[in-house]
């Protein structure tokens, strides 16, 4: 589980995150916002890689308490490497930080994405082969939560679909899945629970069964939500 209470994230004079308040348990929960919103703040507090005031909870631990981090897989938007090591070198050497002495699953799921160039430096592998990486990275010490940040970013199809099966059985097993995306097909596919969040603020929270019961998409919910609705009959009126 994931609790969340009165998440403030400040940088200098701007409050990015402003007393965020949610909770997720045993479901994929989806954050959904405009850029600037405050999603990887949100993130970032999680992790406890940034300054925060509020609470924040993960299957009954402080997330400032160090052990917290063995509870979580986190894949970012943005992979950033060792880029001279190579993929085996980076997986042992995370394994070894997580006092994880059991490779099996790190290497099933080398095997399962294909990830034939483990021995190839980083800096020469493709953007969706890095992010490959980033996902064995995450996964390879069983986390109870795992928090995916635009993961899907450079996927192909096929291991697009292994993710989401990925994520399916985290699900079933008990764990729970905090998603950030900008691409509201996958969030309505994958997702049990939506929150949007404009400005830092939770502005509502709705899950895609509510959704389809109204005959309304995410996509028309989030604009609607956020006030980008009229923005873009602005634009689009700015175009006649």
């Amino acid at each position: 589980m994931l609790k969340v209470e009165a998440l403030k994230v400040r940088y200098g004079d701007v409050l990015a995150v402003d007393g965020l308040t949610f909770q997720a348990k045993g479901e994929v929960y989806c954050l959904l916002g405009p850029n600037g919103a405050g999603k990887t703040s949100t993130v970032k507090a999680i992790m406890d890689a940034v300054p925060y005031e509020g609470y924040i909870e993960v299957y009954g631990v402080n997330a400032k308490e160090p052990v917290v981090k063995n509870l979580i897989g986190y894949v970012p938007e943005q992979v950033a490497f060792f880029e001279y090591m190579k993929p085996k070198e980076l997986i042992e050497f995370m394994a070894a930080l997580r006092g994880l002495n059991d490779l099996s699953t790190a290497q099933k799921l080398v095997e399962a994405f294909n990830l034939s160039n483990v021995d190839q430096p980083l800096y020469t592998l493709s953007m969706g082969t890095r992010q490959k990486v980033a996902i064995v990275l995450a996964l390879m010490h069983s986390p109870k939560l795992l928090i995916l940040d635009e993961a899907f970013n450079g996927l192909d199809v096929f291991s697009a679909k292994l993710l989401k099966e990925i994520v399916t059985n985290q699900v079933r097993g008990g764990g729970t899945v905090l998603f950030s995306t900008h691409v509201m097909e996958i969030a309505e596919k994958m997702c049990t629970r939506i929150g949007i969040i404009n400005r830092g603020k939770l502005v509502s929270e709705t899950t895609p069964s509510t959704l389809r019961e109204h005959g309304e998409s995410l996509e028309d919910f989030f604009l609607t939500t956020t006030g980008l609705d009229e923005s873009l009959r602005e634009v689009l009126k700015g175009l006649e």
